[in-house]
This record gives structure tokens, C-alpha cells and sequence, in this order.
């Protein structure tokens, strides 16, 4: 079984999907994540796509599931290089993945969790 590289920039996962996820390597991705979110103490996972060509219900179930475990564990979750045919399926499947941030790049990514952060500080100071 194929395990998906978890890389620690700063205080961020970046998670990059290589391979086609079945389901065994989804739940080792969730718990690797998991415990790694807990082990480094990162504010904010970063799930890049860029590479999936074709989405299912169960693709999109395990995105949603990876933002909420994250979330329950204080991390921002954000899915990064969806292709256009992908978020057009996803709409077509009714997934909307609430709760599930999106940006078009790593680089963007990373600005949309920094500025999250921002907001909570700003938020706390108040």
C-alpha cells in the first residue's frame, strides 16, 4: 500500500495526492495526518489535488473528513490545485465539502491560512 507524503513547512502540513486513493491509503492518510497535526502542533493543513484527474462521492467524503478531523485537532484545512472538471464534478455529486477552504495554489494556500490566523489574532488581542 502506497502511503501519501505528509512535508512540514513552518507550522503547515502540505499534503500532495500522487496516487489513487483507495480506501485503505485514506485511512492511513487520516491517521497519519492526525498525528501529525498533534505532533508537530500545525496551525493549518494544506491538501494539494492538482494531480487528481477524476473525483468520486468518495474522494470527496474523504476531504470533507480530513478537514473535519483537522479542525477537531485545531488546524485550518485548505484544498489546493483543483482542476476545473473536478469541482464541476464534486457540484454535480453534491458535494459542496463544507467547511473545506479552497484556493487555486500552494501559494495561495498558504496566504489564505496566514491570514486566517491573522484574524484570530487580531480577534483575541480585542
Amino acid at each position: 500500500m502506497d502511503r501519501v507524503p505528509i512535508l512540514k513547512l513552518g507550522d503547515i502540513l502540505i499534503v500532495s495526492i500522487q496516487i489513487d486513493l483507495q480506501d485503505q491509503s485514506v485511512l492511513a492518510l487520516q491517521e497519519d495526518l492526525s498525528e501529525q497535526v498533534v505532533a508537530t502542533g500545525a496551525r493549518g493543513v494544506i491538501i494539494d489535488i492538482s494531480a487528481v484527474e477524476i473525483v468520486d462521492s468518495f474522494i470527496g467524503r474523504m476531504l470533507a473528513t480530513i478537514a473535519g478531523i483537522s479542525r477537531m485537532l485545531d488546524a485550518e484545512t485548505v484544498v489546493v490545485g483543483m482542476r476545473p472538471a473536478v469541482a464541476i464534478t464534486l457540484v454535480e455529486l453534491g458535494l459542496s465539502l463544507g467547511g473545506v477552504r479552497t484556493a487555486l495554489n500552494l501559494e495561495k494556500g498558504v496566504a489564505l491560512l496566514n491570514h486566517i490566523e491573522n484574524v484570530q489574532i487580531a480577534a483575541v488581542k480585542r
